[in-house]
């Protein structure tokens, strides 16, 4: 038999033909990006916040945590809810929230009640009005998934359900930052 030596390599009887090389060299290269991938995405995965993308079911059933009126842009007042998960942590007072913990947070522009009004005489009474694009609010506590957000996942849903954009988003997680000490939350409960 004839012996011919290609790059180092005896090949009996064969020539090999570079194009051999080249799908070698792909194969190669495609295994590498195989098990490299996953490493790689998991990393972005973790620096990059993941948004909730669907209503909790059965959310307005939820006990309430407490009440706000915010001013100024927002002019708004919100109903503050907790599952029975947040609800047993705010009434325990333990921080870190556990995972599964949900805070929902329902808000409808502050409005004064001419009905009432009218029987006291006066501007004094304000009722919930006409709900705004920041209609539905909430935060999910998941410490692995929403690592990157402090175990929190953010969510924002207008009045027909439709989930904000995760642009919108990106606010959430740097204004909550300040009130780490509270594992984010704002909202202090109201017995």
């Amino acid at each position: 038999m004839k012996k011919t030596r290609i790059l180092g390599m005896a090949i009996l009887g064969h020539r090999v033909r570079p194009i051999a090389f080249w799908i070698a060299g792909i194969a190669t290269v495609a295994v590498a990006v195989t098990f490299l991938a996953p490493a790689s995405g998991h990393a972005d995965q973790e620096a990059a916040p993941v948004f909730v993308k669907e209503i909790p079911p059965g959310y307005r059933d939820w006990k309430l945590v407490s009440v706000a009126h915010e001013e100024g842009n927002l002019n708004d007042i919100r109903a503050i809810l907790g599952n029975d998960i947040a609800i047993k942590a705010y009434r325990e007072g333990k921080l870190p929230f556990p995972d599964g913990a949900i805070i929902a947070r329902i808000a409808w522009s502050y409005v004064p009640s001419e009905e009432n009004n009218k029987v006291f005489g006066r501007a004094q009474s304000f009722v919930p009005g006409a709900p705004p694009e920041w209609y539905l609010q909430f935060m999910v506590k998941d410490s692995k998934k929403y690592a990157a957000t402090g175990g929190w996942g953010y969510a924002q849903f207008d009045k027909g359900g439709k989930p904000a954009a995760d642009a919108k988003l990106t606010t959430c997680y740097p204004c909550h930052q300040p009130i780490k000490a509270r594992d984010y939350l704002f909202t202090r409960y109201t017995p």
